[in-house]
This record gives structure tokens, C-alpha cells and sequence, in this order.
């Protein structure tokens, strides 16, 4: 195959950096997470109820490979009304944890998801690590996808994100 553009030259490389041999994709389907994501390594999976007695879960599936943390969490709003706010809420934390003031927010596309303005994805670069951060929901549950580690890697997060889905929507 030959590369003509400088997009298509760029699109290869990306997709290069993402096969590295550190990085096993699979797709997972964390047990009551209603979502399937994409991991380089295979993580592990917690959950408890939201609140004794309130219903609801929440979740966290994590591992780490090549040098970076992969997670996926997600829990159950007990007002659905608060959805916004609590993915408004999310990105500002891991903020506070790099250090850094919020970033400026990029689209973001789930599948499945519900569509929300407050759905994003974010790029926070601290003094020692870098974090991306997803926010997006479907219905009352919320979900946050991150990764962090010393470098940045665009193509690992873009694999990464591009593995999220709404369960419904596979």
C-alpha cells in the first residue's frame, strides 16, 4: 500500500504506536459495568453497591501496561437529574489529582451513550504524568475512562477510547 498524504503517513503511524508489543488489546465486558471498553492488559475488577440500601453500583476495572494505568469506572446516580453534574465533576477531580487547572474539553462519541453536553474528553498534562480522562453516561449510570502515565501517547488513548461502548450499542 502506498501512503499519498501526509494524514495517511500520519494515520499509519498511530496505528503503529498502538500495536506495540507492551499492549495485548481485548475487549472487555466488566461484570455490571453495561459497557465494553478495550484494555491493553487484562484488568482488575471491583465493585460494591453505590449506597447500602439505595440500589445502584459502582465499578472499576484497571491494569497497567508499558508504563501507564488503564480505567474504566462507572457508577449509579441515585438522582438522574445530577448526571450532568457529576460528569462536569469527574475531569475536575483528576485535575486536582495532576495538579493542573481543567482543560479544555474535545467531543466525545460512545456508542450507546446518552448525548449530554457534558460528555467529554480531556488531555491534563501535570508536572511528573499526564492523564486523559472520558466522561460520558448512559441513563442514571455515569462513566469515566482514564489513563495516566509519564508520557503522553495519543494513539494509545485514542485505542482506548475508541474501544468504549454502551453495551446496548454492540
Amino acid at each position: 500500500m502506498r501512503l499519498r498524504t501526509t494524514a495517511g503517513f500520519a494515520l499509519m503511524l498511530s496505528l503503529l504506536a498502538a500495536c506495540q508489543p507492551a499492549l495485548n488489546w481485548r475487549e472487555v465486558r466488566p461484570v455490571g459495568a453495561g459497557a465494553a471498553a478495550l484494555f491493553p492488559c487484562k484488568p482488575k475488577v471491583e465493585q460494591r453497591p453505590a449506597r447500602v440500601g439505595a440500589g445502584g453500583a459502582m465499578g472499576l476495572a484497571q491494569c497497567e501496561a508499558a508504563g501507564r494505568r488503564f480505567a474504566l469506572s462507572w457508577a449509579d446516580m441515585p438522582d438522574p437529574t445530577q448526571v450532568g453534574a457529576a460528569l462536569k465533576a469527574m475531569p475536575l477531580a483528576v485535575a486536582g489529582k495532576v495538579g493542573k487547572p481543567m482543560a479544555v474539553a474535545s467531543p466525545l462519541q460512545v456508542p450507546g451513550m446518552t448525548p449530554m453536553p457534558e460528555a467529554a474528553q480531556y488531555r491534563l498534562a501535570g508536572v511528573d504524568a499526564i492523564a486523559r480522562v472520558a466522561v460520558f453516561a448512559h441513563g442514571g449510570r455515569v462513566y469515566q475512562a482514564l489513563l495516566t502515565g509519564k508520557q503522553d501517547d495519543p494513539a494509545v488513548w485514542e485505542t482506548f477510547v475508541a474501544g468504549l461502548a454502551v453495551e446496548a450499542a454492540r
